[in-house]
């Protein structure tokens, strides 16, 4: 016998037969007590044009081959009225935070990310990943800017950003929901993003993102 995830989730948010001790908003990271519904993908359309879907990124970046292609993501403030932006280098899971001023507008977030990932090196800029969400209306400026090609999301399918969605899970544990983002500064943010990237993963042979990425992009030393 073996349990399957959709009993853990039952159990967890009370609609199975298991009584916990705890409630899981004290014993989850996250600190969520429910399960959002997930609406129906045929029930959503694309919503804006020229969007280059997941299906058409490249193989090197479907396979984790090559480090340089992003997956990227909003964490919402209490009120949705601040958001952090996220992202997360897929084959290594290093994190970047980027800071919004309190503005989640498509405008502010497409010069917030471009100011963050333009100073990158041209092998880290391949291409980054997000969700249909309207932050993202500025994503073909976004690309004349850092020549990073933006590819979109299937409708409700969080799991094609699956990196980022967990790292989102663990950056709650430092912005918990229900509270106001934007007190946190862009110092406090290189703080978090630091930490994290410095913990031991057992996905990358517990190495860490930081050494994970460093020992990917070092030049080959000549023997």
């Amino acid at each position: 016998m073996h349990i399957v995830p959709e009993t853990v989730y039952q159990a967890l948010y009370g609609r199975g037969s298991l009584d916990l001790a705890v409630d899981p908003a004290v014993s989850l990271r996250s600190g969520r007590t429910g399960r959002r519904p997930r609406r129906r993908k045929e029930h959503r359309t694309r919503r804006f044009p020229d969007m280059v879907m997941i299906r058409d990124r490249p193989a090197e970046a479907i396979g984790r081959l090559v480090p340089g292609h992003w997956e990227g993501d909003l964490i919402i403030g209490k009120g949705s009225r601040s958001a952090i932006a996220t992202l997360v280098e897929r084959t290594t899971r290093f994190i970047i935070l980027v800071h919004l001023a309190g503005n989640r507008g498509a405008e502010n977030l497409r010069d917030r990310l471009a100011e963050t990932m333009s100073p990158l090196p041209a092998h880290l800029r391949r291409s980054l990943t997000w969700d249909q969400g309207t932050e993202m209306a500025c994503h073909q400026d976004f690309t004349r800017q850092t020549l990073i090609p933006v590819y979109f999301c299937d409708p409700a399918s969080p799991w094609q950003r699956g990196s980022n969605e967990n790292t989102n899970g663990l950056l709650r544990q430092y912005f918990p929901k229900g509270t106001d983002l934007g007190v946190h500064s862009p110092e406090h943010l290189t703080v978090v993003a630091a930490e994290l990237n410095r913990r031991p993963r057992e996905i990358l042979g517990w190495q860490s993102p930081m050494e994970h990425l460093a020992r990917l992009t070092s030049p080959a030393i000549e023997p």
